[in-house]
C-alpha cells in the first residue's frame, strides 16, 4: 500500500519552502517599492497557511518502503509548484488567466524558459524576480527536495525516485546523501554568487544580474527584456553568460571536484569530456557555417556561434540573433543540437550527453559482435561495466523520447502551425529549452497558443524535467499494486 500520509506529510513541507521564498520576494518588492508587495503578501499567505493546515503528523513508528512514494512526490512538487507559484501572475495582473500563470510557473519551476509575456519590461520588477528565482529553484529543485524530506522524517525509511537514467554510477562526493546535497547546494549558491559578480562587473544593473544568474545557473533562459540577451550589447556580458551556461551543463558533483582541485577525476570523466568536444565541434562547424554563407566576420562568427551553440546544447535558450534566420545549415544545427543536452547531473534537460555517449559505444560492440560473435565484448565507461539491462533501459528511453516528441508534434500541428513549428516545439519543451523553430522562435512568445494548447505544452515540460520513464511509471496499474 502506498503511505499517502507521508505523501501528504512531504507535499506540505513543499509548500512551506515555497512560502518561505514567496516572503523572500514580498521583503525585496517592498524594499524596490514597486507596488505590487500586497500581491506577494497574499500569495505566500495563501501557500504558508495551505501547508501548515496540510501538514500530516506521523506516528513515530511508521515506516515507508520502497520508492513509490518517491516518485509520487517528485511528480507532484512539480505541479504544486506550478499551482501556488502561479499566484503572483494573477494577482499582480501578470498574466490574463491561471493557464498562462500556470504555464508562465511550470515553464520556469521545469527551467524551460519559454514564455506567455507579451511586454516583459512592463511587468514589475518582483515578478520578474520571482519568475528567475522559480528557475533557480527548479535547477536545484530534487537535491532542495531531498534536503527538505530526509532531516524531517528521520525515522521513515524512504527512497526517493531516481528521476533520470544515466547509465553509470554517480560519483560520491560524501557518504551520507544530506552531506552531498549541502555541498552541492553550497556550490550552486557559490557560482550564483560569482556570476552576479562578474556580471555586474561586465555592466549589468544588480537587478538584472542577479534575475540572469539565476536563470543561467538553473539552464533556465528567462531574460528581463524582451528581446533577451540581444537588449545588452556588452561583449563582456556575452562572455560571462556563455562560460556559465557551459558550467551549467557539466555534472554538479564534477564542478565540485574541479574546485577541490580534482584533476585526475576530470581527466577520466568520459561523458565530460565528450561533452566538450561536442561542444567544441558544433562551435567550429556553426562559426564556419555564419562566415561563408553569412558574411560574418571571423570574431563575430565565432562569438555568435559559442553563445547559441552553448545556449541549445545546455537547454538554457538564451539567444541574441534570431537563428532561424541564418540559412537552412544553422537552423538544422540548432534543430540537432536541441536533442543533446548536458551532462548527467546538471540542471540542464535533454536526452544527455551519457546516453549520446552510451549509444556510441553500443554501436562499435554491437560491430565487433558481428565480426566476433562468440567474443564477450561489454561496454564500458570510465571503468566501469554498463550491463545489457541499463543498454537495454537506453534503448527504451530513446524510443520513448521520439515516440513522444512525434506525437506531441502531431497535436501541436493540429492546433494549426507548421511541421517545423510543431516538432521544433515538442522536441524544445521536451529537452527544456524555450525557444523553437518557425512561429515560435526566437523573438517570439506563446500568448497567441490555445489555452488547451498550453496546459499540453506545460505537462510536456513537466515530462521533460522528471523523464519519461518516472511519468509513465506513474500510469502504470503495477505501480499501485501492493
Amino acid at each position: 500500500m502506498i503511505n499517502f500520509r507521508i505523501i501528504a506529510r512531504i507535499l506540505s513541507l513543499v509548500l512551506i519552502v515555497e512560502g518561505i521564498f514567496l516572503l523572500l520576494t514580498t521583503g525585496i518588492s517592498v524594499v524596490i517599492d514597486d507596488g505590487v508587495t500586497s500581491s506577494f503578501l497574499y500569495s505566500a499567505i495563501i501557500t504558508l497557511v495551505t501547508g501548515i493546515i496540510s501538514f500530516t503528523p506521523l506516528k513515530q513508528d511508521e515506516k515507508v518502503y520502497g520508492n513509490r512514494e518517491g516518485y509520487i512526490i517528485v511528480a507532484a512538487t512539480w505541479v504544486i509548484f506550478g499551482i501556488f507559484g502561479s499566484l503572483p501572475f494573477l494577482f499582480t495582473g501578470s498574466a490574463d488567466s491561471f493557464t498562462d500563470a500556470f504555464f508562465e510557473t511550470i515553464s520556469g519551476f521545469t527551467t524551460t524558459g519559454a514564455t506567455i509575456l507579451t511586454d516583459i519590461e512592463s511587468v514589475p520588477a518582483s515578478v520578474l524576480l520571482w519568475r528567475s528565482l522559480t528557475q533557480w529553484i527548479g535547477g536545484i529543485g530534487i537535491i532542495l527536495i531531498s534536503l527538505t524530506v530526509f532531516p524531517i522524517i528521520k525515522s521513515v525509511n524512504i527512497q526517493l525516485a531516481a528521476t533520470e537514467f544515466s547509465g553509470q554510477q554517480a560519483d560520491k562526493i560524501q557518504p551520507r546523501f544530506i552531506e552531498a546535497a549541502k555541498r552541492l547546494i553550497s556550490i550552486y549558491i557559490l557560482l550564483t554568487g560569482i556570476q552576479v559578480l562578474l556580471l555586474l562587473l561586465t555592466g549589468m544593473t544588480l537587478f538584472d544580474a542577479l534575475c540572469h544568474s539565476f536563470s543561467t545557473l538553473s539552464t533556465g533562459g528567462f531574460s528581463t527584456k524582451n528581446n533577451g540577451i540581444a537588449a545588452f550589447s556588452s561583449p563582456g556580458i556575452r562572455i560571462v553568460l556563455t562560460l556559465f551556461m557551459f558550467i551549467a551543463g557539466i555534472n554538479l558533483p564534477l564542478v565540485y571536484f574541479a574546485l577541490k582541485g580534482n584533476i585526475k577525476k576530470i581527466r577520466g570523466n568520459h561523458e565530460f569530456l565528450f561533452f566538450c568536444l561536442l561542444t567544441a565541434g558544433f562551435i567550429l562547424i556553426s562559426a564556419v557555417v555564419l562566415a561563408v554563407s553569412n558574411d560574418f566576420s571571423i570574431g563575430k562568427a565565432l562569438a555568435d556561434s559559442a553563445f547559441h551553440v552553448v545556449s541549445i546544447i545546455s537547454t538554457t535558450g538564451y539567444y541574441t540573433s534570431d537563428f532561424t534566420t541564418w540559412g537552412s545549415v544553422m537552423t538544422m544545427i540548432i534543430f540537432i543540437l536541441m536533442f543533446t543536452g548536458g551532462t548527467a547531473g546538471s540542471t540542464s534537460g535533454g536526452i544527455k550527453i551519457i546516453r549520446l555517449s552510451l549509444i556510441t559505444l553500443n554501436y562499435r560492440k554491437e560491430m565487433h559482435r558481428l565480426i566476433h560473435p562468440n567474443a564477450y565484448i561489454p561496454v564500458r565507461i570510465d571503468n566501469h561495466v554498463v550491463t545489457q539491462g541499463n543498454i537495454y533501459n537506453l534503448l527504451v528511453f530513446i524510443a520513448l523520447y521520439f515516440i513522444t516528441i512525434c506525437s506531441s508534434s502531431f497535436l501541436i500541428s493540429l492546433m494549426g502551425y507548421d511541421i517545423v513549428t510543431s516538432f521544433s516545439t515538442a522536441a524544445s519543451m521536451l529537452a527544456n529549452i524555450g525557444p523553437s523553430l518557425g512561429e515560435l522562435g526566437p523573438f517570439m512568445n506563446y500568448s497567441s497558443m490555445p489555452d488547451g494548447g498550453k496546459i499540453f505544452l506545460s505537462g510536456l515540460m513537466i515530462v521533460g524535467r522528471l523523464e519519461i520513464l518516472t511519468i509513465m511509471m506513474l500510469f502504470s496499474k503495477s505501480f499501485y499494486k501492493h
